[in-house]
């Protein structure tokens, strides 16, 4: 019982300490008046989402400042927001997967302890080519198998499309994509490559006896030049399938949306990437959106509530989010995250070991 007073007079006294950083003024008004906007990080799918709510919430809530959102990537987002609490640090993580254990528990060594997990929508990982370019009707395994860096734990050999699969065309293998720093790519892992190679008998037996070798035989993509790593820029990756018909693109679904007069869908498992088929999960790389929040800045940063709110009342299916590409999410789903933000509850670990 004694040590259990001692964390909690510890978490405590760490809070209060944050919550004086995050309302001290300079003394020249400099750092008090900058202080007091949102600031959020994180992954470059859902920056223009979060970018559209600020711009909402703005004209709604004239009294505070519009939020600060910066695209750094989901994996570069949680690391910034882990650091701990105070001005100096995030408000808020946007991220275009879920928080990892690891990321949780990093969070929490550093006193960030109690975090509000939203689920503000959802998005395909769509594959796509310049429009009347290359056209694929690709799957998990024709993906893995042509992305992998050493797909079943074998020399990668494959050069074009018919390499890997004699029903694709014989062109050559050019794939623009996230960095191993994007949310984009943590999900392009799980949601595509992982489920590519798993189809492989000999994969599930390795998962069995070396976790670690598995992971990295599923999920490491080959670096000679078939796959291109373009940073956390989804419109560049747009301008550079439109000026290569050959070339295919990977981002999430509202850039296809987006970019529908320039690019065009490619169906994985004979199912395009469409707003219905994300929405019922048909397609296969369709995720989920999050927002993470520090519930000790609820208390300090002025309008951040308020921009939390903003959220719900854009995610909606008619809403401002869907008419820029979100999907929905199902009505109640919508509703047990709206609950997350009036009565702040916070993520446990045993939420994402339960996952």
């Amino acid at each position: 019982m004694t040590r259990r007073l001692s964390s909690l007079a510890r978490t405590g006294a760490a809070l209060a300490l944050a919550a004086l950083a995050l309302t001290a003024c300079d003394s020249s008004g400099g750092g008090g008046s900058a202080r007091s906007t949102v600031h959020a990080v994180g992954s470059s799918t859902v920056y223009p989402f979060a970018k559209l709510v600020a711009e909402n919430f703005a004209r709604s809530n004239t009294d505070f400042r519009s939020p600060l959102i910066e695209s750094t990537g989901t994996g570069n987002g949680i690391q910034l927001f882990c650091k701990g609490l105070g001005s100096n640090t995030p408000d808020m993580v946007n991220a275009s997967r879920r928080m990892k254990e690891s990321e949780f528990d990093r969070c929490a060594a550093n006193n960030v302890e109690e975090i509000i997990e939203l689920q503000v929508g959802l998005d395909g990982i769509a594959f796509a080519s310049a429009q009347g370019g290359i056209m694929l009707n690709l799957s998990p395994q024709t993906i893995y198998e042509a992305l992998a860096a050493n797909p079943y734990g074998r020399e990668q050999t494959a050069e074009t499309w018919a390499d890997v699969d004699p029903a694709l065309p014989a062109e050559r293998i050019l794939v623009y994509g996230p960095p191993s720093t994007s949310g984009t790519r943590d999900a392009l892992k799980e949601l595509v490559l992982e489920v590519g190679c798993a189809s492989n008998p000999e994969m599930a037996a390795l998962k069995e006896s070396d976790e670690n070798r598995y992971s990295q035989v599923c999920t490491e993509v080959r670096d000679d030049g078939a796959y291109v790593d373009q940073g956390e820029q989804d419109n560049l990756i747009v301008q550079k399938i439109e000026s290569n018909p050959r070339a295919v693109g990977v981002f999430g679904f509202s850039y296809l949306d987006e970019n529908s007069d320039k690019v065009q869908g490619l169906p994985m498992n004979g199912v395009q990437p469409t707003y219905d088929n994300i929405a019922s999960f048909a397609y296969p790389g369709a995720r989920p959106l999050y927002i993470y929040v520090k519930k000790a800045h609820m208390r300090a940063i002025p309008g951040l509530s308020a921009y939390l709110d903003q959220w719900v009342q854009n995610w909606g299916k008619d809403g401002a989010l869907a008419r820029i590409g979100m999907v929905a999410m199902p009505p109640e789903t919508m509703a047990e995250n709206a609950r997350k933000v009036v009565e702040q509850i916070t993520l446990t670990r045993a939420d994402l070991a339960a996952e």
